[in-house]
């Protein structure tokens, strides 16, 4: 099984930035679509960030003009670059892949990564 892998999360002051990134363990074939999740305590899960293969982005509303979401395609990395933070940015943010492959849709889920955003 693929396995996806957060890193560059952290705690931050309100204003800074940090870039979070997303590799696989392997090859995960016929990818719809790329991007980050994050969870609040007590919060549901929500999209931040979504990109497809072709390079169409999608935002969160909060976070428009403030992340910017894009794929190394020769590294298969997955980045995500968060300026001007604020604490309602604060969540575990998972990395998350979506293909189809012989009729089945799949999501493969990194185990997250801590960004907290103090004031």
């Amino acid at each position: 099984q693929v396995q996806l892998v957060e890193s560059g999360g952290g705690s931050v002051q309100t204003g800074e930035s940090l870039r979070l990134s997303c590799s696989t363990s392997g090859t995960i074939r016929n990818i719809k679509s790329r991007g980050f999740f994050r969870q609040a305590p007590g919060k549901e899960r929500e999209l931040v960030a979504t990109i497809t293969p072709a390079g169409s982005a999608n935002y969160l509303g909060s976070v428009k003009g403030r992340y910017t979401v894009w794929t190394d395609n020769a590294k298969d990395i997955l980045y995500l670059q968060m300026d001007d933070l604020k604490p309602e940015d604060t969540g575990v943010y998972y990395c998350n892949f979506w293909n189809t492959y012989l009729g089945d849709e799949n999501d493969y889920w990194g185990r997250g990564t801590q960004v907290t955003v103090s004031s």
